[in-house]
Formats: C-alpha cells, structure tokens, sequence
C-alpha cells in the first residue's frame, strides 16, 4: 500500500482565531493537508482553546523566542511544509521566510496594495478605508516576503461598501469573505505547489 505523505501547515494566531477555527475544521480530514500545530504568542488568547477542541498541538512562542531561534526550532521538530497566517500579530523573522520561501501564506482585510503595511490590521484597516470614502474593500492572499502585506497576490475578492456601513458592519463582511475563501485558496495553493 501506497502512503501519501501529508503536507503539514502550522497555523500562527494571536487572538480570537475565527480564521484559524475555519481552517481547523476545512482540513480536518484533508487526504493530502493537515494542520500539525498552532504557533500562537499569546497564552490568553481564544484560538488556543479552539485548537484544543480540534485536537490541534499548540505552542506560545513570544517575541524573544522568536528573535532566539525557538520559532525555527519548533518548526523543524514539527517537520512544519507550509505556514498560515491568521490573524499573527508578530512580524515573521527572516531566518524564517528564507526557510520557509513562496511556503508562507497571508490574509488581509484589504484589496492590497491599499490599506496595508505596519499596523494596518482588522479594524484599522476597516477605519481606514470609510475615512477615506472607498466605494469597495476587500480581502487579499498573498505570500509573505520581508515587508509586510508586500508578496505576491495569490487572491482577491472585491467588497461593495454601503453608504450607512460601520466598521463593525464592514468587518463582519470582510470576515465572512475570509471565512469562505481562505480555506480553498490555501489548498490549491499548497496542491499546485507541493
């Protein structure tokens, strides 16, 4: 018998973790993808919780660790293929997107280039984007390099702002958006490329 060798994703989260719950269960029982552990550096933070229910192994890895190589460590103990972003409020180190090459993905609240870069995140970015009267906003996947919101676009998705939105109102569309791309965009990523 044949045994396919499962492409592993480690998913970083910092907070509440909708968009890694979504992903916990849309790979639950991928034949070729599974999640092997949740990287997170915040031991308060919801989406621990999450990962638990879902049987996910997790591990708190704050700032210094991360400057101090445990990050890199641990991924290798995991045997880590791919890493998925979702909602991780700590700048990926270089030593790990060299590693880690066009193998990193991202999800923003915006159409970028627009609305994205250092502290543009969840409803600063929607905050933004009323201020400035925008008659659409959206989500974007991309890959990670060494700026941030900067690598390659891998997906968009356009969203029609109403005259009376809120940025309560617009988040809520923007992450049902997310909810409903960001699993299949990063298979077919992962499938086309592993």
């Amino acid at each position: 018998m044949i045994t396919i060798k499962k492409q592993k994703i480690t998913i970083f989260a910092s907070g509440e973790g909708t968009n890694a719950n979504v992903l916990f269960k849309y790979f639950s029982n991928h034949p070729k993808i599974i999640i092997n552990l949740l990287i997170c550096n915040n031991s308060g933070a919801n989406v621990i919780r999450k990962a638990e229910a879902a049987g996910i192994p997790f591990e708190i890895i704050n700032k210094k660790d991360i400057e101090q190589d445990k990050l890199t460590e641990t991924l290798a103990r995991y045997n880590t293929d791919w890493i998925v972003l979702a909602g991780f409020m700590l700048k990926i180190p270089l030593n790990v997107i060299n590693r880690f090459r066009k193998k990193i993905i991202n999800i923003h609240p915006s159409l970028l280039p627009a609305y994205g870069g250092k502290g543009m995140y969840g409803n600063h970015v929607h905050k933004a984007v009323l201020e400035n009267l925008e008659i659409e906003t959206g989500i974007s996947i991309h890959l990670v390099d060494e700026e941030y919101d900067t690598g390659r676009i891998l997906f968009q998705k356009k969203i029609k702002i109403e005259k009376d939105e809120t940025v309560d109102s617009l988040s809520s569309k923007v992450k049902s958006a997310e909810h409903l791309y960001y699993p299949e965009i990063v298979e077919n990523h992962i499938l086309k490329n592993s």
